[in-house]
């Protein structure tokens, strides 16, 4: 065979390759084409294909399918005693209507990051295992992950999927709704109590393993019952969602100047990859266009007063508490260091 020819050959050969699905897991596509969560609607079934939605002994939670058997989720939704007695559901968008497009798993392993802080939700992040491996349908797809490398500005529309607390109360629909990035400093800047509390008991805390979404009106958010899912934004250059958060927790329920705060996936890029067996998850870069106005936000030295709710839920995410963190913490320190406390 002359050169001539082989070469022509391997170009026919990469021409027909361009974009083979054997080459990696193809991810964050939705087939089903569709359009409360707090202030949001209802999702059209198949419009979101990764969300996953599982119980336990004692609770519920969301998650996303990263592969054909890994599902991640928040480590503060479950723990190694759930192992044996957790359903997880893949291909629902109703709870209570039965559907040949539901699948229904068990667990074989439940990884939580090892440096999950269960004050602080820093790390809120876990892989489940599921007993058998799936075949993918249009109603059952994995989402693509952000990689190390990825940024999200200030504003950046994200959305957020779950079967949690709605303005109208519990769900068995799921829910879907838009909100935009807000950037950790002035994220931080609403939240300055509660994190000048974290950092004056844990000095290693690092804030950019946290991510924020909300309005800073209000009244769009995550809720109870929505924690461990998926927060999702879309590739501009294609149809791909790509995931950025976990649900993790917050302050209330879309409260003024109360952002939602996820788990920024991208910082666990290695830790996911070390952990998954089988089929490698499919991480994709997200860059945000523009500047990000957030690198040049400085709070205010009095921070703004914060306008009253039109909710009256004042729970945090994860369990369900009409307790805050920062009620939480205040009373945390009054009993380490003996002080008097009102």
């Amino acid at each position: 065979m002359t050169l001539q020819r082989l070469f022509g050959y391997l170009g026919v050969i990469i021409f027909f390759c361009n974009g083979c699905q054997s080459q990696g897991l193809v991810c964050g596509n939705v087939a089903v084409k569709g359009s409360r969560i707090i202030g949001g609607q209802d999702a059209q079934p198949g419009a979101w294909p990764w969300q996953v939605y599982f119980t336990t002994n004692d609770s519920s939670c969301g998650g996303s399918l990263i592969n054909d058997q890994w599902v991640l989720t928040a480590a503060h939704c479950i723990n190694r005693d759930d192992l044996y007695h957790t359903d997880v559901h893949l291909g629902v968008s109703q709870l209570d209507v039965s559907s040949p497009n539901k699948l229904t798993r068990k667990l074989s392993e439940i990884i939580c990051h090892p440096d999950y802080h269960s004050y602080t939700s820093e790390n809120d992040i876990c892989l489940l295992k599921l007993s058998a491996p799936i075949n993918f349908t249009n109603y059952i797809q994995p989402v693509c992950l952000a990689s190390e490398n990825s940024t999200f500005h200030d504003g950046v529309t994200s959305l957020v999927t779950g079967f949690g607390v709605t303005d109208s109360g519990q769900t068995s629909t799921l829910q879907e709704v838009e909100v935009p990035i807000v950037g950790n400093n002035r994220c931080t800047c609403y939240y300055q109590d509660l994190f000048n509390i974290y950092l004056l008991l844990f000095e290693d805390l690092d804030t950019n393993n946290y991510l924020c979404a909300g309005l800073q009106q209000g009244g769009k958010d995550s809720c109870q019952g929505d924690s461990g899912g998926p927060l999702v934004v879309q590739n501009q250059n294609s149809s791909m969602w790509v995931q950025a958060g976990v649900v993790s927790f917050g302050e209330g329920c879309a409260k003024p100047m109360k952002p939602g705060i996820y788990t920024r996936v991208s910082k666990y890029q290695r830790w996911i990859s070390d952990t998954v067996t089988g089929m490698e998850p499919g991480f994709v870069t997200f860059t945000s266009p523009g500047i990000d106005s957030d690198s040049g936000f400085h709070c205010a030295a009095t921070p703004p007063a914060t306008p009253i709710s039109t909710t009256t839920d004042v729970s945090i995410f994860d369990s369900g508490e009409t307790l805050s963190h920062l009620t939480y913490f205040m009373a945390l320190i009054c009993s380490v260091t003996s002080s008097f406390c009102w």
